[in-house]
């Protein structure tokens, strides 16, 4: 599910990832080879990601010879990405000087819910060169088996309702939607052309692998050790040794710099 849009006021759980830093890039899942090569089809010289994390879109665009660098606000995720190899500058990006740097694509892989739009949104467009252009991604994916509806009757006991990021009621696809809309509408106001693009998922995850994922995420890393310890249990128990069926998308909007 595409976090919701005010998530960058929760401080407790963006400065969730570090203490999971190695768990969390070995976990979570990479973007499309096919979203990387359409975003790479105007061969950017220069690219900043930002809110960089442990550097996963950074390596999958290193890896393409693409000349990257990358803002991360948390040091212990910057030091796994910079194990990669990769440039990485310490900060927030609404506070991180670009010292009068220039970029032709900036990306925010899953981390744009991070950022204020405010802030961001207009010192994005300061940055690109003409014609640059900003690239959003998220990985959307929400187990159909078990089911959301399945697991939601243990999610309720440790968190808000509607709090797991595995969605899946018609309520969750309505909401990200509406999410959606709101964004692109606020990108497009701050001088932008936008396109919204979406590449199929879908996969399948051992027990022990689909926990693996979950507890990388924000809600699950800021529960207490005892209830994440119980949380897990219980999880893994309702899921059994069959594993966990995977669908979804990738959501990619590209907005142009006008």
């Amino acid at each position: 599910m595409q976090p919701r849009a005010d998530l960058y006021l929760d401080r407790a759980r963006a400065d969730s990832f570090g203490a999971a830093a190695r768990v969390y890039d070995a976990h979570r899942p990479r973007y499309p080879d096919q979203l990387i090569d359409e975003l790479l089809m105007q061969s950017p010289q220069a690219v900043l990601d930002v809110g960089a994390g442990t550097g996963i879109v950074s390596e999958q665009l290193v890896a393409k010879g693409v000349n990257v660098l990358a803002v991360e606000p948390d040091p212990r995720m910057a030091d796994v990405a910079r194990d990669k190899g990769i440039r990485v500058e310490i900060g927030t990006f609404e506070s991180w000087d670009a010292a009068e740097r220039r970029f032709d694509l900036v990306v925010f892989g899953s981390s744009f819910h991070w950022v204020n739009p405010d802030i961001a949104l207009p010192k994005v467009h300061r940055l690109l060169t003409s014609g640059g252009r900003l690239a959003l991604m998220w990985n959307r994916l929400s187990p159909t088996h078990p089911t959301h509806s399945d697991l939601a009757e243990i999610y309720r006991d440790y968190m808000d309702p509607g709090s797991s990021v595995f969605g899946g009621s018609p309520k969750d696809l309505v909401d990200t939607d509406r999410r959606t809309e709101q964004m692109i509408a606020s990108i497009t106001a701050s001088g932008f052309t936008v396109e919204e693009r979406t590449y199929p998922r879908d996969a399948h995850y051992s027990t022990q692998q689909w926990l693996d994922f979950a507890f990388t995420h924000s809600n699950h890393l800021v529960l207490a050790a005892g209830k994440a310890s119980e949380l897990r249990a219980r999880l893994a128990e309702r899921i059994g040794p069959r594993g966990v069926s995977v669908g979804g998308d990738t959501l990619l909007i590209v907005a142009t710099r006008s």
